[in-house]
């Protein structure tokens, strides 16, 4: 039934798309019947396609199909039929071709030479009207329809025969943004959003909605100018898909070594290099990547900090963004537990805090899944040619200030965090809302995104850089109601767990190792009601372990009642207890001094210190064990929110681990015995 529902709405969005956008979208299907015969980018596929296939009309669209095919059969040139072309050429004496071109300048003539990637022709003259016109040729090149004459002239030696008569970059000729913003309106925000999905090839009803956000973010690079990303995750997942086939405007570094002089300015010829001619950068691998120079990371550094770079005795400015995408050969909980998630950089990257602290945004590519035939689509989207135009045109607005207007971001955010956040908020509101029209809970959604990402980077900053990067608890307010929202990284944990103010009585936070080794924060909610000295436990599911410990508080605190307080009753009341993970990491064992207060703060009916949370556990007999990995286990106190930690006096001597600007930031309050933890976590002195 599901099924049904989705496909009309998929016949409806189709529809309203093709009314909306007539011939300005394209059936994604054709694209891969095609891509299948020809090795060359998506979006010159659907330039082609764009010209005549671009409607719902089958018998159209039969008959446009056929003519790009016989476009691609015969003007495209594959690498192995050059010399069948070459032939052509001559012998019409003009002929056009579907090529990769590049242009450089030979001094030594005067002259601009293009060289052609699959015909294999090199030093073609061209005119200097199509360098001044498409500068793109002279960085990295560009796919053209050009035509090719040839004339053999015995008088002139050593002169080419083959001269470029007209070319026209493979690119759509203009772009009205306006019929963008109007159309835009037309949509809801799900259905633009499964719009912009399916211009990207993909099928929107078979991804979840974080992983359509995840794909989103992955094109804020091409609307957003001097926006600094990274993706790492495993391999098969497309992530530098978008990069090197959907858009013209971007180029993709691969195979990592490169020069300060192609990245960014060439001293010889005093030209700036592919961050002056690209919007966006994407450097595939990062594993691999290497700057023969020894200044390149300085200057990668300095560029995406500032959007400028000096060069001898100038400073250049560029716009292009710079993304970073490679593989994590690990899973990600054991890549947080041993090390970050920046390890798979380079080593002079690796351990450097300064380069990843211009990062704005880390995407989690360990959340988007593999590539499978069921996630292509076979809908309607934009031509990708189209909406990299739109892309284009939309970085020259910004949407930057659409935080100013709702909220106010906390505390914990310094100058650059503020600035990631901007950006990350602008380039997804230009793509969700390109017309400018958003609501407040519109934007407070994107902005928790923005957070999020921003916060995975300082994450991992502060495993590499230690105490400078301890303020990871990134918040915003509503400058309305004035109450601040916290939010927290899924695979980290965090989030302001542990509310500020009095709880009530019963409730106690504690701090322990869960399941998979990772320190969580649980929370154990007591109550007691009329009974005979019955203990229910909810929450715990089959975990033995996290049984038998909270067994071991309820059995102490019936023998030791008395000398906590004589009004307890242990014969007269049910002792009802639920306990929740609020990591969602698996129980904890590290149990029974939490509950033996959750038990007597229930009893007395007297709350536990203001933002407590217990750590340690004890024997049935009352011996306290050492904490183990302490320091880490104050910092996911602190993370979440603690403001004191109960704490066995065993545990003193850790406290040299401890970094001091963490340990500012908490008041520890140690226990000797399990007695003494009660009355100290009550605040009886």
């Amino acid at each position: 039934m599901e099924e049904r529902a989705n496909e009309g709405l998929t016949i409806d969005l189709d529809k309203k798309l093709n009314d909306v956008f007539a011939g300005r979208v394209v059936r994604k299907d054709l694209t891969n019947l095609i891509k299948e015969g020809a090795n060359v980018p998506i979006y010159v596929l659907e330039y082609l396609l764009g010209m005549y296939a671009a409607t719902d009309d089958e018998d159209s669209i039969r008959e446009g199909l056929e003519r790009v095919k016989k476009i691609l059969s015969e003007n495209f040139v594959r690498p192995d039929e050059a010399e069948k072309i070459k032939s052509r050429i001559r012998e019409y004496g003009q002929y056009s071709v579907i090529d990769k071109v590049t242009v450089a300048l030979n001094p030594k003539i005067d002259t601009y030479e293009a060289e052609f990637s699959n015909l294999g022709l090199k030093g073609v003259p061209i005119s200097s009207i199509y360098v001044k016109e498409f500068d793109k040729l002279l960085v990295g090149g560009i796919w053209c329809m050009v035509k090719i004459d040839y004339f053999y002239d015995e008088e002139v030696k050593n002169s080419n025969p083959f001269n470029v008569s007209s070319l026209q970059p493979i690119q759509m000729p203009n772009m009205d943004i306006a019929e963008v913003f109007e159309g835009r309106k037309s949509f809801t925000k799900d259905e633009w959003i499964d719009v912009l999905i399916r211009s990207i090839g993909m099928e929107p009803t078979q991804l979840e909605e974080r992983v359509k956000w995840h794909l989103l973010l992955r094109l804020v690079p091409l609307v957003e100018n001097n926006y600094n990303m990274c993706e790492l995750g495993p391999r098969g997942t497309g992530k530098s898909h978008v990069y090197k086939e959907l858009s013209p405007n971007s180029i993709l570094v691969s195979g990592g070594q490169s020069t300060v002089a192609n990245l960014f300015y060439n001293m010889s010829t005093r030209k700036v290099g592919l961050v002056g001619m690209w919007d966006c950068v994407t450097f595939d691998e990062v594993a691999g990547i290497r700057f023969k120079d020894k200044d390149g990371i300085q200057i990668m550094k300095d560029y995406m900090a500032s959007g400028s770079f000096a060069r001898g005795k100038e400073e250049k400015n560029a716009s292009a963004a710079m993304v970073f995408v490679g593989n994590i050969n690990q899973s990600v909980d054991t890549l947080i537990k041993t090390s970050h998630l920046f390890a798979p950089f380079p080593e002079e990257m690796a351990n450097d805090s300064a380069f990843f602290d211009r990062m704005h945004y880390y995407l989690p590519g360990w959340e988007i899944p593999k590539m499978r035939p069921d996630l292509i689509t076979e809908k309607y989207g934009f031509i990708v040619d189209y909406i990299a135009e739109f892309f284009r045109e939309m970085r020259k607005r910004t949407f930057s200030d659409a935080i100013d207007r709702y909220f106010k971001l906390g505390n914990n955010l310094n100058q650059r965090d503020t600035n990631a956040i901007r950006k990350t908020v602008s380039g997804m509101l230009k793509l969700l809302y390109p017309h400018g029209e958003f609501t407040k809970e519109e934007v407070s959604e994107v902005l928790e995104y923005a957070l999020e990402g921003r916060r995975r980077v300082k994450e991992q900053l502060k495993k590499i850089g230690g105490m400078e990067f301890y303020d990871v608890m990134f918040s915003y307010i509503d400058k309305e109601t004035l109450e601040e929202h916290y939010v927290s990284v899924p695979e980290q944990g965090g989030g302001k767990l542990i509310p500020e103010g009095m709880g009530k009585p019963g409730h106690v936070y504690v701090a322990g190792h869960g399941h998979s080794g990772m320190i969580g924060i649980y929370k154990l909610e007591n109550q007691v009601v009329s009974g005979t000295g019955k203990f229910d436990k909810s929450g715990v599911g089959s975990n033995r372990e996290a049984k038998e410990s909270l067994d071991t508080a309820f059995r102490f605190f019936t023998a030791n009642s008395k000398s906590i307080s004589n009004t307890i009753s242990t014969k007269t009341k049910d002792y009802l207890m639920h306990i929740s993970d609020l990591q969602g990491i698996g129980l904890t064992d590290e149990l029974a001094v939490a509950e033996l207060i959750g038990l007597c703060s229930g009893a007395l009916g007297k709350p536990t210190q203001e933002s407590l949370v217990v750590i340690g556990n004890m024997t049935v007999g009352g011996t306290i064990s050492k904490v183990e990995e302490f320091a880490n286990t104050l910092q996911v106190c602190v993370d979440a929110g603690a403001k004191k930690v109960l704490i066995p006096a065993a545990s003193v001597m850790d406290l040299q681990t401890v970094p001091p600007d963490l340990l500012v930031k908490v008041q520890p309050v140690f226990y000797s015995d399990p007695i003494d933890a009660v009355f100290k976590a009550l605040g009886v002195s």
